[in-house]
């Protein structure tokens, strides 16, 4: 290799390495001063409605939030189906390895969705502010009897207002790259509530952003929804194996996923 071909790949990692660094630094202010605006229109709109324009607000803010905010960082957004779209109230749910799983959650504009997310969140200035008026369930993941209680009182909201919701089985976000341990409140909420689980499958967010981290590349992200769970059939005697056997899938579409990128690279 010529003294000249490797100093070109070292001015090259050194440029694309100065971007990155460049888009991180625009990344954040511009990604606060998204999440202050909307925090202050959606204000404005509950006061305006009372209240009473739950779903439309957080449609349309989610929406923009999300969207902005991927579209700040360089990230085109995919979404296919595997199977039939369902029009009814549903447990929605995702792996979760990477801080842009948020805001692909957020851009995809799913109707008439409540997100659960930990009990931390409500100290944040803007999800705190944004969950408490959009109806959002926080609860204290570490305290299984407390986040069951705070599930069960939500029941009657859901069941009246038809809604659906949306969980993060494995409770945290993955830094090793692999498919956690699921907890099964959402899978209980299914069954009682007699919802079919739509399992999410987010596609390159974590080689975008790994983990905890806040350094954004540039690419695209893939949510593959596959097709919709019927809870008839689970119980409490087939609870255990059917979480598990839906978290081999999770598994095996990572293994699926990592085996494409290597192709294409």
């Amino acid at each position: 290799m010529s003294n000249a071909y490797t100093l070109s790949l070292a001015r090259g990692t050194v440029i694309e390495r100065a971007v990155l660094m460049a888009r991180t630094l625009w990344l954040i202010p511009a990604t606060f001063v998204t999440l202050t605006l909307c925090v202050v229109l959606m204000a404005l709109c509950t006061a305006a409605t009372l209240g009473k324009a739950q779903n439309l607000i957080i449609h349309v803010f989610s929406l923009a939030i999300g969207r902005l905010v991927l579209t700040y960082a360089g990230i085109k957004l995919r979404i296919e189906h595997v199977g039939e779209k369902i029009n009814r109230p549903a447990i929605y749910i995702a792996n979760h390895s990477s801080t842009l799983d948020l805001f692909v959650i957020l851009a995809l504009g799913l109707p008439r969705v409540r997100y659960v997310a930990k009990h931390e969140f409500i100290y944040n200035p803007f999800f705190g502010l944004m969950g408490k008026m959009t109806g959002q369930i926080f609860i204290k993941r570490q305290d299984s009897e407390a986040a069951i209680a705070t599930l069960n009182q939500a029941y009657d909201r859901l069941r009246r207002e038809r809604l659906s919701l949306l969980f993060m089985p494995e409770g945290t976000r993955r830094v090793d790259g692999k498919i956690g341990p699921f907890k099964k409140g959402a899978f209980r909420m299914a069954m009682d509530l007699n919802c079919p689980i739509v399992p999410m499958h987010f596609i390159g967010t974590r080689r975008l952003c790994p983990g905890k981290s806040h350094v954004v590349h540039p690419g695209t992200i893939t949510v593959r929804f596959h097709p919709a769970i019927d809870m008839r059939s689970w119980n409490s005697e087939n609870l255990d194996a059917n979480v598990s056997e839906l978290r081999e899938r999770y598994i095996r579409w990572e293994q699926e996923a990592a085996t494409v990128e290597v192709r294409r690279s």
